[in-house]
């Protein structure tokens, strides 16, 4: 796919230097447009998916509320008996309750036991 994008724009640039008569392609048609593809095809490919699952893990640790099964990154699943601002109190079984970083949460499982 970027090796068309760049075959494209280096025809519409030879293209274009033929009608008006230039001798070669302007320094703004070789580099620039390129440059400019690349980063839009970058910012398409890694910037706005990065972006859009560091929005869901926010709104994850935001919705969370008592009740809740949750997995931590440790392998631990239990169920949320307290929120705090950066902590969550989990009940991993009826005698073991346990304090966790919010961020250490998964939403994976919360996703899967909706569905």
């Amino acid at each position: 796919m970027i090796q068309f994008l760049f075959l494209s724009l280096s025809a519409l640039a030879q293209e274009t230097s033929q009608k008006s008569g230039a001798s070669g392609p302007s320094i703004w048609e070789s580099t620039l447009i390129p440059m400019g593809a690349f980063f839009l095809i970058f910012f398409f490919l890694v910037i706005r998916p990065q972006a859009r699952k560091a929005k869901q893990a926010q709104e994850f640790m935001g919705a969370l509320k008592k009740g809740d099964q949750v997995l931590t990154s440790g392998g631990i699943l239990g169920t949320i008996v307290g929120v705090s601002e950066n902590f969550v109190d989990l009940k991993a079984s009826d005698s073991t309750k346990i304090k966790v970083l919010k961020g250490s949460l998964s939403p994976y499982l919360e996703a899967k036991a909706k569905s």
